[in-house]
């Protein structure tokens, strides 16, 4: 969660203590704050939040449509037809998402008093949105079938879809320290939890399996047999459609209330200003070192691994269910690890899904190596690989939740949404940077050659598209001598396992027992 940078006056004074009540300038200095205890009860969802809090994981929803299409759908739709490193060219769309700090003070300083400081953003945001999604999917499907995918316009035509959806992000976290009470507010990750996480699934784990024609034969038979019922086109042109009618409903019916403090009037240039003392605290470049660094050991896992299980045959529908069966634990996990990390150690619980997501990225390599090609995988095999995605995706969320608690307990409460910001940039771009160079990795460090040979009669690389489209075309297969994955997969859980032990557990640990007001600009 990115909360931004206003928060209202009476939501300060209802934070601090009333010594701190005068203290609201950026540049006063700060002489009591609330003390190392805050944020260690649990609270429960106050029932005057019902309805906001819906609307936030109704938002948030939004946001989880185009990144499961980004992330997960579209590059499971292309892997039959590119390499790994055209896969990585594609997995460039995500960056917006990861800096998005780079425009979110703009974000929080320009916007129309009489539609509301958010919905300044998010009501033209989400319009842009549904437009570019009925184009795309007008447009998709040809790209998608066309002989030579051009990977270059469906790269720019995403990136531009996740820039406005981390655009949203930004104001959506912002309006949730304003839609939410005081005793609620820690329940705004669990909201961009299930709403994202309902999102992905959405446009995952139902869109693939609606639209494999093996899924509608096997469990529909409705349909012809080599069509889905639902085809990419016609699922953004849907939710193209309802991002017009929910943006419809926040223009007419949702009543943005004011929200004024002195933090309004703080220029972007102060923000930005801030941004960099913030990233001068002496704890905090440590703590920015372990988010950059912190998602080495499971990035080929989590990036490779579903894809490896696809090229190896497993199919979609196959991976849809194993998706579906995972996504209502998730949100049960979710509120939970809400519940585990609002104790005196929040990190307690992300150190031990450290270890846990390790063992099944580990994992991982060896259900793709036991795969039985060209036999039923049978409720054996399958049921291992509902395991590790269930028990893998339980790991990823309790660190989410855990991570987000401790960056809330550590925010100046005088800047928090800079802060807050500022460190899940940081967490983002930590899962978002090594991606391209991993899947860059995996084709650089496999070794495969056509079973049949070129014009000159010679034996060539079928790694490549251009390889891959060549050999097909002399009726050949691609016979692979070394898979770069397993390389690439092992030095990665390797090499995160050294540091977890060596670098990692110590820092956090020691991070943990430092005193909040030492987080602080102004002690």
């Amino acid at each position: 969660m990115d909360p931004q940078l206003t928060t209202t006056t009476q939501r300060r004074k209802e934070l601090h203590t009333d010594e701190d009540k005068e203290e609201f300038q950026l540049d006063s200095l700060n002489k009591d704050h609330p003390t190392d205890q805050e944020h260690t009860t649990a609270e429960s969802l106050s029932p005057k939040d019902y309805g906001n809090f819906t609307l936030l994981v109704i938002l948030y929803l939004l946001q989880g449509v185009p990144v499961g299409l980004s992330f997960g759908s579209i590059p499971f739709l292309l892997k039959s037809q590119l390499s790994y490193s055209q896969i990585a060219v594609f997995s460039l769309s995500s960056w917006p998402y990861s800096l998005k700090l780079l425009w979110s003070p703009i974000v929080d300083a320009i916007y129309t008093p009489s539609l509301g400081r958010r919905k300044s953003w998010i009501v033209p945001i989400q319009i842009l949105t549904g437009f570019l999604f009925f184009w795309l999917g007008g447009n998709i499907d040809a790209m998608m079938s066309a002989e030579h995918i051009p990977i270059y316009e469906l790269t720019v035509s995403f990136l531009i879809t996740i820039f406005f959806c981390a655009t949203q992000d930004i104001a959506v976290d912002g309006w949730a320290l304003t839609l939410l009470s005081k005793e609620s507010l820690s329940y705004a990750s669990t909201a961009q939890t299930i709403g994202l996480n309902t999102g992905y699934f959405l446009s995952f784990t139902v869109f693939l399996a609606f639209n494999s024609s093996e899924f509608s034969n096997k469990y529909l038979r409705i349909v012809p047999q080599d069509t889905g019922v639902l085809s990419l086109g016609a699922y953004m042109k849907f939710w193209a459609f309802m991002y017009l009618v929910i943006t419809a409903w926040l223009v007419i019916v949702k009543k943005e209330d004011e929200a004024h403090s002195e933090d309004d009037d703080l220029g972007v240039k102060t923000v930005y200003t801030t941004i960099w003392k913030i990233c001068k605290l002496p704890h905090l470049r440590s703590f920015i070192m372990v988010l950059l660094v912190s998602k080495l050991g499971f990035i080929c896992h989590e990036a490779v691994t579903s894809l490896k299980l696809l090229e190896k045959g497993f199919q979609k529908e196959d991976l849809a269910l194993a998706v579906l069966l995972d996504f209502p634990l998730q949100v049960f996990f979710g509120y939970y690890a809400a519940k585990w990390s609002n104790g005196a150690r929040p990190l307690k619980p992300w150190l031990y899904a450290f270890y846990g997501r390790l063992l099944f990225s580990g994992l991982g390599m060896l259900v793709v190596a036991a795969y039985p090609e060209g036999k039923d995988i049978g409720f054996m095999y399958f049921g291992v690989i509902l395991a590790s995605t269930v028990l893998s995706s339980f790991m990823s969320t309790v660190q989410f939740v855990s991570i987000s608690a401790f960056m809330t307990s550590i925010a100046d409460p005088y800047i928090g949404g800079t802060y807050m910001t500022l460190l899940n940039t940081f967490s983002n771009f930590g899962g978002t940077w090594p991606k391209f160079f991993v899947l860059e990795a995996v084709d650089y460090f496999t070794v495969g050659t056509c079973s049949m040979p070129n014009e000159q009669q010679n034996a060539f690389s079928c790694i490549s598209e251009e390889g891959k489209s060549l050999c097909k075309e002399l009726g050949g297969t691609c016979m692979v001598q070394q898979d770069g994955y397993y390389i690439v997969g092992t030095v990665s859980v390797a090499l995160g396992l050294a540091m977890l032990l060596f670098y990692i557990r110590p820092t956090v640990q020691r991070l943990e027992t430092i005193s909040k007001r030492l987080w602080r600009l102004k002690q």
